[in-house]
Order: C-alpha cells, then structure tokens, then sequence
C-alpha cells in the first residue's frame, strides 16, 4: 500500500517534536484563554500564567472544564475576541436549557478545515473523488465541517444535506458519487430504500468509501455497512467543543483513529478519581485546544469513553490512535443492578443476520419493576415465515444480550420501518421509568 501524506512535516514528526510544538501552542493557547471573562476569573484565582508549562505532563496541574461550565457561562463568557472579529458560531440544542456554543475567528476555520482535508486524505479520499456529503448543514458541525474540508482536499463536493433517500439515491447516480459521509443510523435506511428501488449500491453506484461519524458505533455496524454497499467505512470523530469532525480519523489500515496532536492534547482520564489511566485502559477523554483563538478549551471533559491504543500505526503517522468511541459516561443506564451502555446491546444485535438496521432500547417500570425492552427491526424476509422461527429468534436475541449486560430484556421484533425515524442522531434509549431519577433520553453524541 503506498504511503501519502497531506502535511508530511507535522503527521510524521517524532512525539518528541509534537510535545515540543504542544508546550508551545499550549502557553500561547493559555494566553489566548486568559482574555476571555471565564478563564481570566479561574486563572487569577488559581495563579496560572502563560508561560508557566515547560512540559507537557503540567497540563494536568490545570483545572478541567465542563458542558456545565459552558451552559452557565453562556452565551460569551469563554470569548476571547471582540464580537467584531468572529464570522461563525455552531450550537447545540438546548434543548434541556442552555445550549454549548462554539465561537470560530477566520484563524479557526482555516485551522479546521485544514485538519479535515487532513483527515479525509487519511481515510484515501481524494481531489479526484466526488464527495457526497449526507449531513445536516447549520449549527450541527457535521454539514460544514466537512464541506469546508472537501473543498480545502480538492475533491467535487455535493451538499446534498441529511434525509431524502431517493435524491440521495439520484445525486450519486448522476454525478457519479465515489465517497460519501453519513451517521451510521442513516446508512442502515438508506440501504433499505436502494432495495426498495430495485437497486444495489454494490452495482448500481461508483460508491468506493464512506465515512460514518457523528454517533458512536460498533465495529460490527461498520462491517455491516461495509457489506450492504460493497465499499470501505472509516470512523470519524469529534464534537463540536473541539470544532467539530477532524479531530481524529481512521487511516486506511482502519486500526485505531489518529488523534491530531498538533491540534489537540489528549488525556484519558478514570471518570470518577480524573487521575489519568494507563495506555490501552479505557477511561473518560479529556482534551485541550491548541489552535484555536476565539474560544480556547482547556482540559475539557468530553465525557466519551476511549483508551489509547498503544503502538506504531503502520501508515506510518506518529499521531497517537485513540480507540472507537465504546459509549459516554453519562449514556450509562442502571437495570436491575447492571451498570449498561447502549453501544453493549448494539454490538449483540449487528452481528445477527436476521436483525434489520434500527432498533430501541426502552426503560419501564411494570408491577413496580424496572424492565429493559428492547424493539428489534427483522428484516422482511423473516415476517414471512412462520411464528415458531420468530419466536427461535427472539430466545435467541435474549439469551445473547443477557449474557453480554447480564440483565435480561424484554425483546420484542417489529417488522422494518416501525421504529421512529429521525434525519439527526438516532436515538437509542428512551427513559420512561416511574421509579428513581430519569435521565434524558439518549441519542448518540
């Protein structure tokens, strides 16, 4: 496989070198953070100075951030620049009260785009491939942060936007549509409504790489996408506190992300003592800004749960690889005692072939009981066959996640299309116990 680099002198440069250029961007980006009305009060207080850091390994000596940090101190307490100079801000929902903005100078977006051509060439995309970009534009970081790094690659965009499957469909039939970006959730539609078509992506599309981000996955869903359009998916990562997607990228070995360590610093982090864990334990992701100006973000608690893969990556990049992302701290959910993550029961689910693309995980209470129902979409074939086989499966199914979270569910098989559908992140579990405190229902994030 031949080796090609979009920044030669930064994605090969010794770790020595990287934690040299990351002191330096690190007191600079303290500098920067100082001017804002949230840090300037915290560092006072904590006696930071730019200047302070002479080793990487002090950043731990400074204080974390937070999304609450962020939604009390909406909507410019983190500003560090006059609003004159600012030309674009990405938002949360806000749906459960203030939203997390993110503020971008042109500085920023030159910065982000940059790494996103940097990740996509990672991942083989190419200024020859045309880019079909299936993602919400607007606040939602996934539509722009993409086209922008489309564009800086070269590449033939299409920004074609979330939903409308048979546009979709159309648009990379008539241009051609070599590579593609999409959440994963939506993948599994999209294929549904080819085969409605009478159409196969394998045959009937020039589709050779996708790119899915935007919701953790399991390695079981991207080989089912793999399978179902005949091509290579490569893992996307980021948030939006950081930018949004770019931060780290799947090369084309596909064994680990590259975390951008001239952009970024990465810690992992035990979530309950914040003391850092060792290489390939898994732990909370705590990350630092380095080059950004407008909105700095230091130490800041990402809440995804991931662990450093430890090792040389054969593409040659000496930029540490971080592991997919297996679940967020707080998407845990208590059942009978049994700590869960959503991303647990997916991974039983996709490497079934009976099961179809979506399904949903629902919190009860019955008789006084908290239960776990889980509605599983089959695919349409098995709603032909008879009641024995259905009834095989749904044992099946139980007796497997049983035995992966050690709780057993209420498993129940809905024909395709019957889950609710939604053209942003797919939710996965909806909390509607009587008992205890709820949480909010759970997309992936």
């Amino acid at each position: 496989m031949r080796k090609e680099y979009w920044q030669k002198e930064f994605e090969l440069a010794n770790q020595n070198d990287l934690k040299r250029l990351q002191v330096e961007r690190l007191n600079a980006t303290i500098e920067h953070a100082a001017r804002s009305p949230y840090y300037k009060t915290l560092f006072q207080q904590k006696k930071i100075q730019a200047g302070d850091i002479k080793d990487i390994a002090q950043i731990r000596d400074l204080p974390f951030t937070t999304k609450q940090d962020l939604r009390e101190n909406f909507p410019y307490g983190f500003l560090t620049l006059p609003k004159k100079e600012i030309i674009r801000l990405h938002s949360s929902s806000g749906t459960t009260g203030n939203p997390t903005v993110i503020f971008h100078n042109r500085h920023d977006l030159n910065s982000w785009a940059n790494l996103m051509a940097r990740s996509l060439f990672c991942a083989g995309v190419r200024d020859t491939d045309v880019f079909q970009n299936i993602c919400g534009y607007g606040l939602f970081t996934g539509g722009l942060g993409f086209q922008y790094g489309i564009e800086t690659l070269g590449a033939l965009s299409i920004p074609a936007g979330a939903g409308n499957s048979l546009r979709q469909i159309k648009l990379m039939q008539d241009y051609g549509t070599t590579a593609a970006h999409a959440i994963p959730s939506y993948l599994g539609r999209l294929y549904e409504v080819f085969q409605s078509a009478g159409l196969d992506p394998k045959k009937d599309t020039k589709l050779k790489t996708l790119v899915i981000g935007a919701e953790p996955h399991t390695d079981e869903q991207r080989k089912r996408i793999e399978e179902m359009f005949g091509v290579r998916a490569f893992n996307s990562f980021g948030l939006s506190e950081m930018n949004g997607p770019g931060v780290a990228f799947e090369c084309e070995y596909q064994n680990g992300l590259h975390i951008w360590e001239d952009a970024y610093v990465v810690e992992i982090v035990n979530p309950d003592t914040l003391e850092p864990v060792a290489d390939g334990e898994y732990g909370e992701l705590v990350m630092t800004t380095l080059d950004r100006q407008s909105m700095p973000l230091i130490r800041y608690r990402t809440r995804d749960i991931t662990r450093i893969i430890p090792g040389e990556c054969e593409c040659g990049r000496t930029h540490r690889r971080i592991d997919r992302i297996t679940g967020r701290s707080d998407d845990m959910f208590i059942i009978k005692g049994c700590n869960v993550f959503p991303m647990q029961i997916e991974g039983v689910l996709m490497k079934i072939p009976e099961v179809g693309s979506d399904y949903l995980i629902t919190l009860v209470t019955l008789n006084g009981t908290d239960e776990m129902v889980v509605e599983v979409e089959v695919k349409k074939e098995w709603f032909k066959g008879d009641i024995r086989r259905l009834d095989n499966l749904t044992k099946m199914i139980t007796a497997q996640i049983r035995d992966e979270v050690l709780a057993k569910p209420i498993v129940k098989l809905v024909e395709p299309g019957y889950i609710p559908k939604s053209e942003g992140k797919a939710v996965r579990v909806v909390d509607n116990r009587t008992n205890g405190v709820k949480k909010e229902n759970i997309s992936c994030s």
